[in-house]
């Protein structure tokens, strides 16, 4: 099967050489694109496949840790937010096969979009290349995540409003203080601020990540 370079390039990045390449360009087929062969079951293969990798890893790395501590840094490592980093990291956006109205709507950029792709192409590894191929994938493309996932990886934004709620204050505001980096792998800068002037800033490839930066941030600061 003939293939673009762009998308030739993309598996490369992957680290993985498809025998069945239209297993890649369907994983990278967005359902806008209409004609059916869209990615969604892919992606919901994916995610499985990911979620196994992922406990694995985690339950190797800590052999004494029970689900309490484990299902926090789990849920941070599979969530969308982190999937789509990890799709602007290989620049996943690029290979995407949309339809014209997500084109013009920004759909390489698209969180979900990317996310959903990622997950979809960690399928296509799998069926691919077996467990194994989609198992080495996964741990070099989330690199230092694993061993980086806080031991409590709970809702920063969350834990920090309660803080402020449990002393009558008003919930934390969030402000985008900048937007630096290319359109593919962009990072904000956001700051967290409560009502009585305490503030702390953050970064991270989205507002949504930004904002629990700087939440869990200042949230360190007040309960240290």
């Amino acid at each position: 099967m003939k293939v673009s370079g762009t998308v030739r390039t993309l598996a490369e990045r992957l680290g993985h050489e498809f025998r069945d390449p239209s297993l890649l360009l369907r994983a990278l087929t967005h359902g806008s694109r209409g004609g059916g062969g869209d990615n969604q079951r892919l992606e919901f293969l994916g995610d499985r496949v990911l979620g196994l990798v992922m406990a694995e890893a985690l339950l190797e790395a800590d052999p004494e840790a029970d689900e309490g501590r484990i299902a926090p840094r789990f849920n941070a490592l599979v969530r969308r937010e982190t999937c789509a980093e990890v799709a602007r990291e290989v620049d996943l956006g690029a290979g995407l096969k949309l339809g014209r109205s997500e084109m013009i709507g920004g759909g390489r950029k698209k969180e979900a979009l990317l996310a959903d792709a990622m997950e979809a192409v960690i399928a296509a590894v799998y069926l691919d290349g077996g467990l194994e191929a989609a198992r080495a994938m996964i741990l070099r493309l989330w690199g230092g995540r694993i061993a980086a996932a806080p031991q409590d990886a709970r809702d920063a934004k969350s834990a920090l409003q309660e803080w402020a709620q449990g002393r009558g204050m008003e919930p934390p505001d969030y402000v985008l203080i900048g937007r630096e980096g290319p359109d593919h792998q962009p990072r904000f800068v956001i700051e967290a601020r409560l009502a009585t002037g305490e503030t702390e800033r953050a970064e991270g490839a989205t507002k949504r990540a930004a904002e629990h930066a700087a939440a869990a941030a200042l949230l360190g600061r007040l309960e240290g």
